[in-house]
């Protein structure tokens, strides 16, 4: 599968720079195989194997930073080969520090409503 699309693409470079830090996520990757999830928010123009968002690869510790599109399609998960692949259904509901917030809380990216209204209200009040 294509991670990025045309479209996709676009609205990436479209983000970049962000100064707020707090771009809502266009792309969302995950591992067909394991844990690792990325929420992609933005790409650099001038390098566009340069993108930045939350990356969590299944060990507990998600973080914001920077990852290189060329490695995310360089994967291959055994014992199969699958490739990582885009959700096609994925659309954020919020900025990537709300994201942010409830994956630390959480150990690992989540989309439980809860924990991310939970994370937005105290996202609001910093």
């Amino acid at each position: 599968m294509k991670l990025l699309t045309k479209a996709i693409a676009e609205k990436l470079d479209k983000n970049w720079p962000d100064d707020s830090g707090d771009c809502v996520p266009v792309l969302k990757i995950f591992n067909p195989c394991g844990a690792a999830t990325w929420l992609i928010t933005c790409r650099d123009p001038e390098n566009p194997d340069y993108l930045w968002g939350l990356c969590d690869l299944g060990l507990g510790f998600p973080e914001l930073g920077t990852v290189l599109l060329s490695e995310l399609q360089s994967v291959k998960c055994p014992p199969f080969g699958l490739g990582l692949e885009r959700d096609l259904h994925f659309t954020a509901e919020h900025g990537i520090k709300v994201y942010a917030q409830a994956a630390r809380a959480e150990g690992r990216i989540t989309f439980n409503a809860e924990l991310l209204e939970a994370a937005a209200t105290q996202c609001a009040s910093e």
